[in-house]
Formats: structure tokens, C-alpha cells, sequence
């Protein structure tokens, strides 16, 4: 895979995801690590089910966190 385009030399390893909804009730915390995706650019990325604690229905949260600018070129 070629070298990305920039790294951020201050990016941590992973990110501490937080899902509330629009009264702050948290639904889930999850840790979203950094990843070089297929393209060349890095980021972060995670794919999670939450459950919302009042109706206990299931949802898949898939998140992609990409570095503007590190896609090789």
C-alpha cells in the first residue's frame, strides 16, 4: 500500500466515541482506532450496535474518520 499523502504526527492511536441522544442519555462508548483505509489515507474507523436504552432496539453505527489530505496522490 503506498505511504499516505500527511500524517498528523499528534494523532492518538484511537478516539473515544460518545453516542447521547438529544437529552444527553448516553447510549454507548466505544474506542474507534486508527486505520489506513484501502485508498491510502489514514484515519480512524469503527463499526459498533448501540442500543437505545428505552426502546431496546438495535442500530449499527459504521464511522469513518479520514486525515484531509493523506490520500496518496
Amino acid at each position: 500500500m503506498p505511504e499516505p499523502a500527511k500524517r498528523d504526527p499528534n494523532a492518538p492511536k484511537f478516539l473515544e466515541i460518545t453516542v447521547k441522544d438529544h437529552n444527553r442519555k448516553e447510549w454507548k462508548t466505544f474506542f474507534c482506532p486508527e486505520k489506513q483505509f484501502s485508498t491510502g489515507s489514514i484515519g480512524y474507523y469503527a463499526s459498533e450496535k448501540v442500543e437505545n436504552p428505552e426502546s431496546h432496539e438495535r442500530y449499527q453505527i459504521s464511522l469513518n474518520i479520514a486525515l484531509i489530505g493523506s490520500k496518496p496522490k
